[in-house]
């Protein structure tokens, strides 16, 4: 089982490789400039490598963009095993990255919440208190009520 900082190297180095080699060796159309390599997963044993991606464009493009890496993952592993130089080559798997959909549904939550608050300025603009201005008493003032009767 190796180290989890050797595993953290690894990952950075195939997150760095993968990137190049999909910016300047992979000729797949599908696999154009709309492509990103967001984060990439090591097992503690150093078999499998997770490698996130994100893709700027519609469902199709991102349909053919997971068929691309699909189709690209050989050679791609191979560039990943000869600049790393290790015993054994991880095994690529590409997953869709999560983030861009959550950030998109913070933003429509945090427009929400912006619409109901402005909602709630609007309603509580012309609003007056319910009783007096201040319900405290202060020292000074006359009691209402005598103790003494």
């Amino acid at each position: 089982m190796a180290d989890n900082a050797r595993a953290k190297r690894l990952a950075d180095l195939i997150r760095e490789v993968v990137a190049q080699k999909l910016q300047r060796g992979i000729k797949d159309p599908r696999l154009g400039s709309h492509v990103t390599i967001t984060d990439t997963r090591v097992t503690g044993d150093l078999r499998e490598a997770t490698v996130f991606y994100t893709v700027y464009g519609d469902d199709e493009e991102r349909a053919a963009a997971a068929a691309g890496l699909e189709s690209a993952k050989g050679v791609l592993r191979s560039e990943v095993g000869r600049a790393a130089g290790v015993k054994f080559t991880p095994t690529l798997a590409f997953v869709a990255d999560a983030l861009p959909d959550n950030a998109r549904t913070i933003d429509d939550l945090l427009d929400r919440a912006r619409a109901a608050d402005e909602k709630v300025r609007e309603v509580s603009a012309g609003a007056g208190y319910a009783g007096e201005a201040d319900p405290y008493r202060k020292p000074g003032d006359e009691d209402e009520t005598d103790d003494s009767a």
